[in-house]
C-alpha cells in the first residue's frame, strides 16, 4: 500500500482506500454545510446581526469553517449590519415608544457595532422625534394607569420614562407638562 494512503479510509462503493488528503476535505465540506445549514435555520428564526451568528455557530463549528460560512452569507446578502440596526431599531420604536438610549442599549445587546448603532438611531430618531415618542409613551401609560394625581405617581411615571430610555430633562419636562395639563382641566372644570 503507498504510504499517501495509509491511514485513509475505504470507499465503500469501490473499496478503493481514500487518500487523507481527500478525507480532510470531505469532512471540512461536510462540516460547511452543516455550518450553513444551521446559520440558515438561525437566520430564518429571526434576523441577527454578524457578531451574533458568529458566537451561535461557534457553539457547534470551528472558526475557520464559521469564517467561511459568515463571509460566503455576507457575500449573499444574508447578514448585514447595517440593514440589520436600521430595520431593527426601526421595528422596535414602532412596536413601542423607547427613547434612545433604550434602542441603543438593546442595539449593544444584539452586538451591533456603536457607529452602525449610531447611524440607525440618528435615521430613526430623525423620522420619528422623540418628543412624539415621549408624548405616545405617556398617553399609554395614562390610560393604563390613569392621570398621576399625586407626587409619587408623577414619580412612578418619571422612572417608567427614564426606564424606557427616554434622557432625564425630556422625561421630567414632560411629567411636568402632564400634571400642568392635569392641574388646568380641573380648574376649568370647576
Amino acid at each position: 500500500m503507498p504510504e499517501e494512503l495509509k491511514g485513509g479510509k475505504v470507499c465503500a462503493l469501490r473499496l478503493t482506500p481514500i487518500p487523507p488528503a481527500f478525507e480532510d476535505e470531505s469532512v471540512q465540506s461536510a462540516d460547511y454545510e452543516k455550518t450553513i445549514a444551521r446559520a440558515f435555520r438561525l437566520l430564518a428564526a429571526k434576523p441577527r446581526s454578524r457578531a451574533e451568528l458568529r458566537t451561535r455557530l461557534l457553539e457547534r463549528a470551528e472558526e475557520e469553517v464559521v469564517d467561511r460560512v459568515i463571509a460566503r452569507l455576507e457575500e449573499l446578502r444574508y447578514i448585514d449590519d447595517r440593514e440589520f440596526a436600521s430595520s431593527y431599531a426601526a421595528s422596535r420604536v414602532a412596536a413601542k415608544p423607547l427613547g434612545r438610549s433604550r434602542v441603543r442599549r438593546d442595539l449593544q445587546r444584539r452586538k451591533v457595532s456603536g457607529e452602525l448603532a449610531e447611524d440607525a438611531l440618528n435615521k430613526v430618531y430623525g423620522e420619528t422625534g422623540e418628543e412624539a415618542l415621549i408624548d405616545r409613551a405617556i398617553s399609554k401609560r395614562i390610560r393604563t394607569r390613569g392621570q398621576p394625581t399625586s407626587r409619587q405617581d408623577a414619580q412612578k411615571l418619571l422612572a417608567h420614562l427614564i426606564r424606557q430610555g427616554f434622557s432625564y430633562d425630556l422625561a421630567i419636562r414632560k411629567v411636568r407638562e402632564a400634571g400642568q395639563r392635569d392641574l388646568d382641566e380641573q380648574e376649568q372644570e370647576r
